[in-house]
């Protein structure tokens, strides 16, 4: 038998058939002509080369095949009606759906364990499964593949199958650790050149965004130390007489912020923008779309430090 002659409209009036065992009620019941379902009947038994009904006393009765056939085309329609009624509508506290998430190092920290509360509280029988990206443009990748859902970065180059909506963004501070020198007296360029300095680089570059602003101005900071790891930064800079420019959101997040003298940054540096990013495919999936909802509204309530505040 070749499946693909099959669509799913003589599946149904199959079905239909099965229960209402009359061509007329059966009609009715997913709203067809009777003219309609006796030419549906027909091409099944040319499909299928069987009469699976046969007109008797009390209507039309099955076939041997027309039996076997019932229970599992009527399974397989139950399960399609499912699977239809749950991209129609979404209910968390009920589903089982399974999301993908691929995350860079500062969303991890500041807003996975608000989510899984979130998800806890809402939606218990979710999965969540977690990716981690570095560069910025690995997150077109991954949501061009399918491999993840959602990502929450810095904002990607722009292309138009990609969907972006702005989450929060950090400002920068300066830390050393407590009793410092400089954390009692006036904090100037000056001083902060002075400085030895620790240097976030995640791509291990030499030449931050604190590089770039000073060499506008013809100046050049010491590099003491770069490590990729920017939640090191803060207990390094506990334990030494080195300073650190970091978003601020990462010094309440490391958990240090109490050895640490936070400064005012003496550079104009524009804040870091985090956002959250899609595939236009799964832009008006209603189970994406609740859980874009859900991390939106978490990233409101994120403390503040520095220029951090929620994008508009």
């Amino acid at each position: 038998m070749d499946l693909h002659g099959i669509d799913l409209n003589l599946l149904v009036a199959f079905d239909a058939l099965m229960a209402e065992r009359s061509v007329t009620r059966a009609g009715t019941r997913i709203g067809r002509t009777q003219p309609a379902m006796s030419a549906a009947l027909s091409r099944l038994r040319t499909l299928l080369k069987d009469e699976l009904f046969i007109r008797g006393p009390n209507g039309l009765q099955p076939t041997p095949r027309a039996l076997d056939l019932a229970e599992p085309l009527s399974h397989a329609l139950a399960e399609i009606q499912r699977t239809l009624e749950f991209t129609q509508g979404f209910d968390p506290s009920t589903s089982t759906v399974s999301f993908s998430l691929g995350l860079s190092d500062h969303p991890t920290f500041v807003l996975l364990p608000s989510l899984l509360e979130a998800l806890r509280e809402q939606a218990p029988g979710i999965t969540l499964r977690i990716r981690n990206f570095t560069a910025r443009d690995d997150a077109i990748s991954m949501l061009d593949s399918g491999e993840v859902d959602l990502t929450i970065g810095v904002p990607p180059s722009p292309t138009g199958r990609i969907l972006n909506r702005p989450l929060f963004q950090e400002g920068f501070v300066c830390i050393v650790r407590k009793g410092h020198a400089v954390a009692s007296a006036p904090f100037d360029l000056k001083t902060f050149l002075g400085l030895s300095h620790l240097l976030v680089s995640p791509e291990n570059d030499r030449f931050g965004l604190v590089d770039a602003a000073l060499a506008k101005q013809g100046l050049k900071r010491r590099l003491a130390l770069t490590l990729p790891h920017m939640y090191a930064a803060p207990l390094l800079i506990a334990r030494s007489d080195m300073i650190a420019t970091l978003m601020g959101g990462v010094v309440l997040a490391s958990g240090h912020s109490h050895e640490l003298s936070i400064l005012p940054l003496p550079l104009e540096l524009e804040p870091v923008q985090f956002v959250l990013s899609w595939h236009r495919r799964n832009d008006v999936h209603p189970a994406q779309r609740w859980f874009r909802d859900c991390i939106a509204s978490l990233s409101m309530s994120l403390p503040a430090l520095g220029d951090r505040s929620t994008a508009d």
